[in-house]
């Protein structure tokens, strides 16, 4: 099922180039929609059937005619893997990656969820003499609490997935810094549920700038899959319904400047665009 927020805050489900508004059946509060969002995640095995059965009479709105909006729009934190796929890392020169012996050397960050922007919103750079990089990334979404969980257990707690680019400015301050001003993670175009992905672990990813395709990868190529990072997170730290994971960009990160469109699609689950401009008084 794709889940998606659209218009001011509505919740709906796509199917093909239409979206079903479900809030009436599932009682949800768009002015407040993190926690509907939870609420649905938590009760979403029980009400499951019920959206099946109500789609075909609930209102629908082409999807060319909305304003899609970020899937997650509030998590309490965005945990990302700096280096996760072996030709990023090559590209990069760093000398640790995310991998059992050193996770406690470089392991994992966070960016703010305030950095969140959605489909077709606009990425602010705020600096013209700092080259500002795109980054291209499958994450997921937690649907349950969850510490201390194995590999293989780690697809029952993930609710869904997306697409996700992590902006980044180049430099040698923190990635934490470097990653979380407002606007540099643009998420969408909806949440897929797990059960509709099938394998997260075995799926073409792209993303264009303009008409230029920079990065091109199968995620078949993570050094740590999904499973495997959610693992290493969990090892850590308590992860929470709606936290979003994001496993890292493969090669060819490039830079970003005023003007530019960039498009992301993961096979699976869909793809958008944001648009690029510097911050006003830059």
């Amino acid at each position: 099922m794709k889940i998606a927020l659209f218009n001011n805050n509505q919740i709906g489900v796509v199917q093909g180039d239409r979206v079903i508004d479900i809030g009436d059946l599932i009682s949800w509060d768009k002015s407040n929609p993190q926690t509907s969002l939870e609420n649905l995640m938590t009760n979403y095995e029980d009400l499951k059937a019920k959206i099946v059965e109500y789609i075909p009479s609930g209102t629908t709105y082409p999807l060319s005619e909305v304003k899609l909006q970020a899937p997650v729009p509030n998590p309490s934190k965005i945990v990302a893997a700096p280096i996760n796929y072996i030709l990023h890392r090559n590209e990069m020169n760093e000398q640790f990656h995310t991998s059992p012996s050193t996770v406690d050397k470089l392991g994992f960050f966070l960016k703010s969820p305030s950095s969140i922007i959605g489909p077709d919103d606009t990425v602010l750079l705020p600096f013209r003499d700092r080259r500002t990089d795109h980054e291209a990334e499958i994450a997921f979404v937690v649907g349950k609490q969850a510490k201390d969980v194995p590999a293989h257990e780690a697809k029952d707690y993930i609710f869904g997935y997306l697409a996700l680019m992590d902006i980044t400015v180049r430099g040698k301050e923190d990635r934490p810094w470097r990653k979380s001003f407002d606007t540099f993670t643009p998420i969408g175009p909806w949440i897929v549920t797990g059960d509709e992905v099938e394998n997260p672990n075995q799926l073409d990813m792209k993303l264009w700038v303009g008409e230029e395709l920079r990065q091109s990868t199968n995620t078949e190529n993570l050094i740590y899959d999904c499973y495997r990072f959610f693992e290493a997170v969990t090892s850590v730290m308590t992860l929470y319904p709606g936290d979003i994971v994001t496993t890292g960009t493969p090669e060819g990160v490039g830079p970003i400047t005023e003007g530019d469109t960039v498009r992301i699609h993961i096979d699976r689950i869909g793809e958008f665009s944001v648009n690029v401009q510097y911050k006003v008084g830059v």
